[in-house]
């Protein structure tokens, strides 16, 4: 390798280990193949292999990923969870009107300006750089293969999928990304920062959130009938995403009637507003007093989603709910509620010999625990009812679902076959609604 080409990939090296807010965004498969083409480059042998190797491994990642490495950068920058991007998002709370820049500590300030001047020269390495070193180091029989995804990956994305237009164009044409700092530090207080950018639904698993690349595409469009207990859903909603007092909310009723289905739809609607959807398990909820604390700082609104939700005696689960629902010394998180469904009134279940009769020693105000199990839906703030659907409802759900999915039938036959699935099927319900719907979509003579 000749001194200028080494001096250009010391250069870049220097340039990573001087980062220091954004070290990692090159944590993840890609930005570690490029670190590892940069050791390649300085400790190669002779003949060229490992740089080969190297050179392989990163064309690889970036395209399973299909992001070039220009776009993979941008994407990193932009959802950078470090202690300038949280920083920045405190400082709208404590100051909405002002800028997101003016409270910070200058020491901060300037340090996201170096790294952002040190991630601008990574940014205008490319597979052709690449190319000319190999070319000046070893004798190739043809260049390599050079990835590129024409127009990039932002290109035909919306702000609220990826990233402002007009802030990637300021990426793509600013001489020196430090003038981009402001607009920057606008969009992490917009957009959010870390997983949170990344995706609207998550699971807690392992004690982390586990981003849902694919939630359920249910839309409220698709859910017709228990327009009370929707309105009343959406208003709540509404309530919390206003920074207003939102209640924790118990779905109770029949199954089939919709309830989990309502909650997920929610994410699709709202999700461009900052709401966020977490589906917390039951074998996880001893892990929501954790859950909770950790989205407190977090700019956006979240609804921990429990589904099926129901107790046995001395469930722990049963304890750390309480304890979210009901507050403790921790003044509640005005970010957060609890949506439940549950197909029982009573959440913990009880037994005839739970009842207390008057030979019963075991404990002497056993009626206090026994009301203690029978409230405990009522700790939820609201309570909304979905009743089994009667005739008139489930073939108004069929009508509407067979409409969005343009299936040509007529009425009388459409009405017979609904009611004739039903009675052989679940019975009435939106779930056999569909099911029936999507059978018709599945069969071409309908």
């Amino acid at each position: 390798m000749n001194d200028s080409v080494s001096s250009s990939i010391q250069f870049l090296q220097r340039q990573v280990a001087s980062l220091l807010l954004y070290q990692a965004v090159l944590d993840d498969e890609i930005g570690q193949a490029f670190l590892r083409l940069l050791r390649a480059f300085r400790q190669q042998d002779q003949d060229g292999l490992d740089c080969l190797e190297a050179y392989g491994q990163w064309f690889r990642a970036m395209a399973a990923a299909g992001l070039s490495w220009q776009d993979y950068l941008l994407m990193q920058i932009v959802r950078a969870d470090n202690p300038f991007t949280r920083q920045v998002q405190r400082s709208l709370r404590v100051t909405p009107k002002g800028s997101p820049l003016s409270d910070l500590p200058p020491a901060l300030v300037l340090a996201a300006q170096e790294d952002l001047r040190r991630l601008q020269s990574l940014y205008q390495c490319s597979g052709h750089q690449f190319n000319l070193w190999m070319k000046a180091g070893f004798s190739l029989s043809a260049p390599l293969v050079e990835w590129t995804i024409p127009g990039g990956y932002f290109a035909e994305r919306t702000p609220s999928q990826v990233l402002d237009p007009n802030l990637w164009q300021q990426f793509q044409t600013l001489e020196d990304w430090t003038e981009v700092l402001p607009d920057l530090a606008n969009y992490y207080c917009q957009a959010g920062i870390g997983v949170f950018a990344t995706y609207q639904a998550f699971r807690w698993q392992n004690g982390q959130f586990v981003g849902v690349a694919y939630p359920d595409p249910i839309r409220l469009r698709s859910l017709v009938g228990y327009e009370i207990p929707r309105a009343a859903l959406l208003k709540n909603t509404e309530a919390l995403l206003a920074g207003y007092p939102a209640l924790n909310v118990l779905l109770y009723g029949s199954r089939g009637t919709g309830k989990s289905s309502l909650v997920k739809a929610l994410v699709h609607e709202y999700g461009d507003r900052g709401l966020r959807l977490i589906e917390v398990g039951k074998a996880n909820l001893k892990d929501l007093p954790t859950i909770v604390e950790q989205l407190r700082p977090v700019l956006h609104r979240f609804i921990i989603f429990v589904d099926d939700l129901s107790f046995e005696e001395d469930d722990e689960a049963f304890k750390a709910l309480k304890v979210v629902l009901e507050g403790s010394l921790t003044a509640r998180p005005e970010n957060v509620v609890v949506y439940a469904t549950s197909n029982r009134r009573h959440l913990v279940r009880e037994f005839y010999g739970d009842r207390p009769t008057p030979k019963d020693a075991d404990e002497i105000h056993h009626w206090d625990t026994l009301q203690e199990k029978l409230s405990f839906s009522d700790r939820f703030g609201l309570t909304l009812t979905f009743e089994p659907a009667d005739q008139t409802t489930y073939l108004e759900i069929v009508r509407h679902l067979v409409k969005e999915a343009a299936i040509e039938i007529s009425d009388a036959d459409l009405e017979f076959r609904a009611l004739q699935w039903a009675t052989r099927q679940n019975g009435r319900s939106g779930r056999t609604a569909r099911q029936f719907v999507d059978f018709l979509r599945a069969d071409p003579a309908h």
